[in-house]
């Protein structure tokens, strides 16, 4: 492959696609389809499984799964990232963890109680890869496009993936709804399953046979090289005491950070367990709940643009705050699936913005001299252990009191806090 230009629309729209080839994880393994597979292995009176020598919460097991997998990440990608800036090789490091996920996602077919180690490794294998790689698939950006085509082609990759993982849910929806019995249905479950792990690795060949390798240095890695993420890492911590602004907004950040990752990893778990579906009803709804949070968010996202344009950054984060807090508070009583479908919405209009916002408020508050990709690594490592720290709080309140609306109604507390730290942000103009 004849090597392209910087900013060359050949070489962006094949960095782009690579949304579409792995955006199909977060919908259909993260969010709606394995949630509700896994969900659906225990019977309705026995939600307990045996692991690790305990007897787990079916939905605390899988959440402290989750909340280690972040962990793994949340050490390994400096210290992954910091070598392949150095070696230069990039790449194969996006490729092995496409690979790794991909494995993971078709590993899942065979999914079960019995095998509950090897079961779960799969899981891990899914997550892992699918973050690890977007370590990668992120600093390719700088290398590839100029600042000033940054946030069309990111935004481009977010629809490309968008529509991608809704297309191939939408089919993975149709094959489910196609059977009659729950066994057919679990059976095509496992199935799509399948579809989620081959999309991922046969369409991310065209990103991979475009992007560059990374520049090619040859540099041999030494102990020294594998830190050097970390020292990174720990130079931005030391920068951070002398910048009040940023640093209380990273404070505020790594708080409700926490809390709504924790939510959107949990959302199917909690519909599962705690709404009371129709008899015949519950794949069909909550599969319609994610689709409409998926739809909603884009209106959202384009709301929160507006509205941080008009009132500023850190007002409209309040306010979003606000919101989600309103709706931890609203979860703790609902019950039936229409009340569920409101909560859906309500949870799109403000998880796409919140999302959007938070990372470009970072941006802005940014010292202009500095290594942005640095402040960045530490902005990841920061929400990966929020997330770590959010998920076991969750399974934990789960574990011990039997019930998730407890955990949810806790997590109001992590939004409380992060309003009256977004208050404590000096007003500068933003």
């Amino acid at each position: 492959m004849a090597h392209l230009e910087k900013g060359s629309k050949k070489l962006l729209n094949a960095w782009a696609f690579y949304d579409w080839a792995n955006s199909v994880y977060t919908l259909t393994i993260a969010s709606s389809i394995f949630p509700i597979f896994y969900s659906a292995l225990f019977a309705d009176e026995i939600k307990k499984v045996s692991a690790f020598g305990f007897e787990f919460k079916s939905t605390a097991l899988i959440t402290f799964v989750t909340a280690f997998t972040f962990l793994v990440v949340a050490f390994t990608s400096p210290l992954l990232s910091g070598i392949a800036d150095y070696v230069g090789n990039k790449k194969n490091f996006m490729k092995f963890f496409c690979y790794l996920g991909g494995a993971g996602c078709i590993g899942l077919y065979w999914f079960s109680l019995e095998h509950i180690y090897t079961s779960l490794l799969f899981y891990f294998m899914g997550l892992m890869g699918y973050w690890g790689s977007l370590v990668f698939y992120n600093s390719y950006l700088p290398d590839i496009a100029f600042p000033e085509q940054q946030d069309k082609i990111s935004a481009k990759g977010f629809s490309m993936g968008y529509i991608g993982s809704v297309l191939l849910l939408v089919i993975n929806l149709a094959m489910v709804m196609s059977q009659e019995t729950g066994e057919a249905k679990m059976q095509m479950m496992r199935y799509s399953f399948l579809t989620v792990g081959i999309w991922w690795i046969v369409f991310s060949q065209y990103s991979f046979y475009i992007l560059p390798k990374g520049t090619s240095k040859g540099n041999k890695v030494t102990a020294s090289v594998v830190f050097n993420g970390f020292k990174e890492l720990k130079l931005v911590w030391k920068q951070l005491q002398q910048n009040l602004r940023l640093k209380r907004y990273l404070g505020a950040f790594f708080v409700f950070s926490m809390a709504v990752q924790t939510i959107m990893l949990v959302a199917v778990y909690f519909g599962e367990e705690e709404i009371a579906w129709a008899e015949d009803g519950k794949t069909m709804g909550l599969i319609v709940s994610i689709l409409v949070i998926q739809v909603v968010a884009i209106i959202g996202a384009v709301l929160t643009s507006r509205a941080s344009a008009k009132f500023g950054n850190i007002q409209t984060l309040i306010a979003i705050n606000i919101i989600w807090m309103g709706l931890c508070f609203y979860a703790y009583f609902m019950i039936t699936p229409t009340q569920f479908y409101i909560a859906a919405g309500l949870v799109g209009l403000v998880m796409g913005g919140i999302q959007s916002l938070a990372r470009s408020t970072y941006s802005k508050f940014l010292p202009e001299t500095k290594d942005t990709t640095s402040y960045f690594s530490f902005f990841d490592v920061a929400e990966k252990i929020g997330i770590v720290i959010g998920m076991i709080i969750y399974g934990t309140i789960d574990q011990i009191t039997g019930s998730m609306r407890n955990s949810i109604l806790f997590l109001f507390v992590f939004f409380l806090i992060g309003i009256i730290l977004l208050f404590r942000v000096p007003r500068e103009k933003e």
